[in-house]
């Protein structure tokens, strides 16, 4: 199975607002398996990023200007995809710019939909973990994925960790929600008789004179207790 992590950075938060994608970043899982293959690119969106969208990101007017536009990528791009799955966290967000990228071309070039099936990691999260934060850092924190090189958003690096994520989140292990508040359910524990214990022990009875010395070793434990032993009084 082909599978492609996906994520964009844009110039603000709302694609009817005008705002576009100035970054588009790929990696590509076969089977599970990250295969080093992955696409990358800033684009010039024609118009001024958000404040708040350069603080998140890094990226500057500046350096987009001769970036190449979405039309100038947009065959190496749905190549790249094509056939996939998606894995995207908030794919909704993505999504919305990408169609909106690909309707500035004409109808012909339909929508991502029509090319590629859509997993939402965090649609799985907040179904897995419910009331909790599932951000994508939140979630590198939970799952025990180093995110440290994360000091921006960048695309490349967050389609690297959310590929870890989604590897981690379904991955089958138990115990991932450990020291979480996630109410988990214990698991089964199957315990192995080994053949040597499933033969009924022979029993060995103590003989009179053992007895008798038994007796004896519990006088002199009376003596210095200076009354009934703890073995007394068990008895």
């Amino acid at each position: 199975m082909r599978q492609v992590v996906l994520d964009t950075e844009t110039t603000g938060l709302e694609v009817r607002q005008g705002h576009r994608l100035v970054e588009i970043a790929c990696v590509e899982l076969v089977e599970r398996r990250l295969t080093g293959r992955h696409y990358q690119t800033y684009l010039n969106p024609d118009r001024a990023i958000d404040e708040g969208a350069r603080q998140v990101t890094g990226i500057e007017d500046d350096f987009l200007l001769n970036k190449p536009r979405f039309a100038e990528v947009v065959e190496e791009f749905l190549a790249f995809i094509d056939g996939a799955e998606l894995i995207i966290h908030n794919a909704s967000f993505d999504l919305g710019f990408l169609d909106a990228e690909l309707a500035r071309l004409g109808p012909a070039r339909g929508r991502v939909g029509d090319r590629c099936g859509v997993l939402d990691t965090l649609a799985m999260a907040r179904q897995r973990y419910p009331g909790q934060r599932n951000s994508l850092d939140a979630l590198c924190k939970r799952l025990g994925v180093d995110n440290s090189r994360r000091d921006l958003h960048g695309g490349l690096i967050d389609t690297q960790l959310l590929a870890d994520v989604y590897l981690a989140m379904t991955s089958g292990q138990v115990g991932f929600e450990l020291g979480f508040d996630v109410a988990t359910k214990q698991p089964e524990v199957l315990v192995v008789v080994p053949a040597s214990l499933q033969v009924r022990p022979r029993v060995l009875r103590a003989s009179a004179d053992e007895l008798q010395l038994h007796e004896q070793r519990l006088d002199t434990l009376d003596k210095s207790a200076g009354g009934q032993s703890l073995w007394r009084r068990l008895d």
